[in-house]
């Protein structure tokens, strides 16, 4: 799996005088190898998000934005050169050197397989929660509270909603999303792949542009056919529920792991698998498991938590916090970041948003707080009450 990528040109100034905010596109020239696909999101303080191929996202400081930007609108290298040369004072050689360095990642990441999308949203390294942003980087779409046959009752709030987004409804949804500059799309639950029309859902996102994920107890992956379907819907990443003592659930795991797709598995620290708990952890490292992410039922497992956290570290598994996780009413997220405290994330509401069944946007998953509704109210309302 591709390496963290740092923030690029961290070393070079801003211009005081930033390119025009704004969402483009851009196809590649025929005959380029490997072709690629951007979408390019630039702000009003001149940093940007380069989406590639649908697929993987950049956070670019305003040098890198602008040599996006110029790409973008045809411009040839030795011109783009000059008006960096004129805009930043920098010696043409340097910003050739740079502009090359550019074009090189890009290059490397539209030709690389088996991307984790995640990786290049880390917030802490790239972009500081502080930064005044003019929409979230994720959308979190919980498309139903339906769960799966066994799985606790109230795994999910289904009181909270009285029906669920049409096929059309969500589609109009995921417009506003793209419209409104959000790279980066999740489709949760209650549990997603009860929804018939999630090869739909997932399909229109890539096709839209957008980088698209799914958090899933898994069980259908168990089905091959069902598996394939989605994997050629264009789906981006998967985050799998760990269940231990379930076969599908070890089933799916190893049908995924030998995909072309980046999957991260959840594990949820509880009183009952306390002791049992790193026996988990070894064997997903032995299953060529890349990715984790941690949460506890309660905070008197802190402590238990954080020994979890170091053994994934050691067993060369990448720990992932910032992505959803199951619903609960502990609101296991919170845990991750502030060991039981009952604030919020820092991203939440900022970095990402949270989308109920029936559109109703919140600030994150499990905090009662209503900004509005995605599928009728405008994006502008809803984001100045974040």
């Amino acid at each position: 799996m591709f390496k963290h990528v740092e923030n690029l040109f961290d070393e070079l100034f801003n211009a005081t005088q930033p390119v025009p905010a704004g969402i483009y596109q851009y196809q590649s020239p025929q005959g380029v190898e490997p072709p690629y696909k951007w979408h390019l999101r630039i702000d009003k303080d001149g940093s940007g998000l380069l989406v590639i191929n649908a697929s993987t996202v950049l956070h670019l400081n305003q040098t890198a934005a602008e040599y996006a930007y110029h790409t973008i609108f045809g411009k040839k290298p030795e011109e783009i050169v000059s008006i960096v040369n004129e805009r930043y004072d920098v010696a043409k050689d340097q910003a050739a050197k740079d502009l090359q360095e550019f074009m090189d990642k890009v290059n490397t990441l539209a030709g690389t397989e088996d991307l984790d999308p995640v990786t290049y949203l880390d917030m802490q390294r790239v972009a500081p929660y502080s930064q005044k942003l003019t929409a979230p980087y994720r959308l979190d779409c919980a498309l139903t509270y339906k769960v799966s046959q066994g799985t606790r009752a109230d795994a999910a709030p289904a009181e909270r909603v009285t029906r669920e987004l049409t096929t059309k409804e969500w589609k109009a949804v995921l417009d506003k999303a793209w419209e409104a500059g959000i790279p980066h799309v999740i489709f949760t639950g209650g549990e997603p792949t009860l929804r018939e029309d999630l090869y739909d859902l997932v399909a229109y996102t890539e096709k839209t542009g957008l980088v698209c994920g799914l958090l899933t107890d898994g069980l259908k992956f168990a089905d091959k056919n069902y598996l394939n379907l989605i994997l050629q819907s264009g789906l981006d990443h998967i985050m799998l529920l760990a269940d231990e003592g379930n076969k599908d659930f070890w089933k799916a795991l190893k049908a995924l792991v030998a995909a072309d797709i980046a999957v991260t598995v959840h594990a949820t620290l509880t009183q009952a698998n306390q002791k049992t708990f790193n026996k988990l952890l070894v064997k997903l490292a032995k299953e060529k498991v890349l990715s984790v992410s941690l949460s506890a039922e309660d905070d008197s497992l802190a402590e238990a938590l954080e020994g979890a956290r170091q053994q994934t570290a050691a067993l060369g598994m990448r720990l992932v916090w910032d992505l959803p996780v199951p619903y609960s009413a502990s609101h296991p997220v919170a845990y991750e970041l502030n060991k039981g405290g009952a604030q919020a994330p820092e991203g939440a509401g900022k970095a990402w948003l949270y989308v109920e069944p029936d559109g109703d946007v919140l600030p994150a998953q499990g905090f009662n707080k209503v900004l509005g509704n995605l599928l009728s109210d405008p994006w502008s309302r809803i984001w100045k009450r974040h």
